[in-house]
């Protein structure tokens, strides 16, 4: 109930490692998602720094003799998820999202989008003055890029698990809904894919909240790219 995890004997190993339920929910999804078609096991991670996400993929990935590459454009965020995942079957790759240069035809892609952390509050409470509304539109614009370039990479019948770390409808339900509108998307039920935690929201997408759930307040929901 106290104390710094870190300090255990297992994480101190690099046998386990710290990372917040909904997080783990989010990946465990990617990764479970029923798909059309077989699952050759290429997953992607296209937003992948700081490795937490990737990390779990990994571990999954390798119980079932698949593959992730993972794609982050920051180098040192990169060398982060080198670190992390560097006994997993991940290829990390430092390249733009948008135009990641990995392929096309991958079964699973995550894209754990870049957004404004307003769901991580409770461990970040000064994020809250540092926030614009500005900062939000031009958020909007790459996530809705990012979730098109996943659109592209996956194969018709793969699955794409859109996520966030904020409640923020302009950044969450509005990049889905647009990508569903625009992109021919089709919207799986998310709510099938996590234990039932009580109210996670009317939509079939899922948000996690910090007083209900005991997360940060996590969205995800899970796109189908039609298949041809």
């Amino acid at each position: 109930e106290s104390g710094d995890p870190g300090q255990l004997e297992p994480v101190r190993q690099g046998l386990a490692a710290v990372q917040d339920e909904g997080s783990q929910l989010i990946a465990r999804a990617v990764c479970e998602t029923p798909l059309e078609g077989e699952d050759t096991g290429r997953w992607l991670d296209l937003c992948a720094g700081p490795g937490g996400k990737a990390a779990l993929m990994g571990a999954l990935a390798r119980i079932d003799s698949a593959h992730v590459d993972a794609v982050e454009v920051s180098p040192h965020r990169a060398a982060l998820i080198e670190k992390t995942v560097s006994d997993l079957p991940v290829d990390v790759h430092v390249a733009d999202g948008r135009n990641p240069g990995v392929g096309e035809g991958f079964d699973r892609v995550l894209v754990d989008a870049p957004c404004s952390g307003l769901g991580a509050l409770r461990r970040r409470p000064e994020a809250r003055w540092r926030k614009s509304e500005a900062d939000i539109a031009e958020l909007n614009q790459l996530q809705f890029e990012l979730l098109s370039s996943a659109l592209n990479l996956v194969r018709p019948g793969g699955v794409v698990i859109y996520s966030t770390c904020s409640p923020d409808l302009r950044e969450t339900r509005g990049i889905v809904d647009r990508a569903v509108r625009e992109l021919g998307a089709e919207e799986l039920d998310a709510h099938a894919l996590i234990p039932d935690m009580g109210d996670v929201g009317h939509e079939k997408s899922v948000q996690m909240w910090p007083h209900r759930h005991g997360t940060d307040a996590m969205f995800f929901a899970v796109l189908r790219r039609a298949a041809d």
